[in-house]
């Protein structure tokens, strides 16, 4: 039967927090020479990423990744909604199945979560601090349809409802896993913070995938640790890189998402002989999946930068516009817009017109076609032009971003 009490009592079993220990690979571990170069490789790449891209088209492509990222966290999870039906969500078409409703407002509340993190949400530390994670559990769960918001017992079949950003009473079973007691979890929250909020750069770099891992061991809510989890690793990553929320690591999770798991099971073993660390938990393993997730780090940097290399994204966009042109889905010259709004970051509406060396009108024509096949936004009729990446032509524009949508994919489905 359902249970919606909230006033349940935790209980406390007297858990000590060196249970969860080591919390970083430590510094003179054999691993972490290698470690620290991958954190240096990160920042080096992430900032040669921001780097490339100027500064007007960044919004626009933070958009789309934003969708990415919302696909492939929902996707670990066991839910697919494609980026193109997350965008009609954002525009509060929805569709007409309940279930696949659902699934929508769930993407929804991830990407309206991470905008407030992209838009300074958690800055500095904030992210590891225990009413942070708690804030992320309750901006995400506030938006969710009531359908989602209830965890089944794996063993009784027992339904209890989540409150949002409540941290669990009760205690709770991941696979082989047996978190922590309910009453424990301030204690271990508190270590958890002061381990994670306190360290140097490079320290923090390397630690965002122990911190990973051990809030996904502490397992404070009853449901949503996996999404509240790359939240966090999300902030932590925007803070310490300022990444300007052009990649995301979630996409190379949820492609590698075997190994992902396997590794995080890893981190639960115990400590197997006095060659792994010196904590409860093994160092070999948190050391194994801290490479893991620094290298698809790495990877997904490189993957973006291929993306938006400037000649290459010209050409695709170029192509695609040629196309449209020739098929009399577009007016003639559109593909010289592009062109210089991809060039200049933004164009002014005033500029129009001697770009493609027509009159005002016949520029104010096409501007309004590439408006409406949204490639172009603006906020206002007066405001500059800038490009707009719809998800719609992701495969086009940017190819291996997500997976393409299902051929004939119905508007309301």
């Amino acid at each position: 039967m359902p249970d919606r009490k909230a006033d349940i009592i935790a209980e406390d079993r007297g858990e000590q927090v060196a249970l969860m220990e080591p919390l970083l690979v430590a510094s003179n571990s054999r691993h972490r020479g290698p470690l620290n170069d991958l954190a240096l490789e990160l920042a080096q790449k992430s900032a040669g990423l921001r780097r490339s891209l100027p500064a007007a088209l960044a919004p626009s492509v933070a958009d789309l990744v934003r969708s990415m990222n919302c696909y492939y966290s929902n996707l670990i999870e066991g839910h697919d909604t494609h980026p193109i039906d997350i965008e009609r969500a954002l525009r509060n078409d929805y569709s007409q199945d309940p279930k696949n409703r659902d699934l929508q407002q769930e993407a929804k509340a991830h990407i309206a979560v991470q905008q407030w993190i992209d838009s300074g949400g958690l800055p500095g530390a904030a992210a590891v601090e225990t009413g942070s994670i708690a804030e992320l559990h309750r901006r995400f769960c506030e938006l969710l349809p009531e359908g989602l918001l209830w965890a089944e017992d794996p063993d009784t079949g027992k339904r209890t409802q989540v409150i949002p950003g409540e941290f669990r009473k009760r205690d709770a079973r991941v696979g082989a896993h047996i978190p922590i007691s309910a009453g424990s979890l301030p204690r271990f929250l508190e270590r958890f913070t002061q381990t994670y909020a306190t360290l140097g750069k490079t320290d923090s770099i390397v630690a965002t995938a122990a911190a990973h891992h051990r809030l996904l061991w502490i397992h404070p809510f009853l449901d949503g640790n996996g999404r509240v989890v790359r939240l966090m690793s999300h902030a932590m990553l925007l803070s310490l890189l300022d990444t300007g929320a052009l990649w995301s690591v979630a996409r190379g999770l949820a492609r590698n998402v075997n190994e992902y798991k396997s590794l995080l099971a890893r981190c639960d073993q115990p400590r197997r002989n006095d060659l792994d660390g010196r904590g409860a938990l093994s160092e070999e393993g948190l050391a194994a999946f801290t490479s893991f997730f620094l290298k698809t780090c790495i990877d997904q940097t490189n993957f973006m930068e291929s993306l938006i290399e400037p000649e290459r994204l010209r050409a695709r966009i170029a192509l695609w516009a040629e196309e449209e042109t020739r098929l009399g889905e577009l007016p003639a010259k559109s593909g010289a817009i592009l062109e210089a709004v991809l060039y200049r970051g933004e164009l002014p509406r005033s500029d129009a017109a001697s770009v493609i060396g027509t009159g005002d009108r016949q520029a104010r024509r096409i501007v309004s076609a590439l408006l409406e096949k949204g490639v172009l936004q603006s906020p206002n009729p007066r405001a500059p032009l800038a490009l707009a990446f719809p998800a719609a032509l992701a495969s086009r524009w940017m190819p291996g971003l997500f997976p393409d949508a299902p051929a004939q994919r119905p508007k309301a489905f």
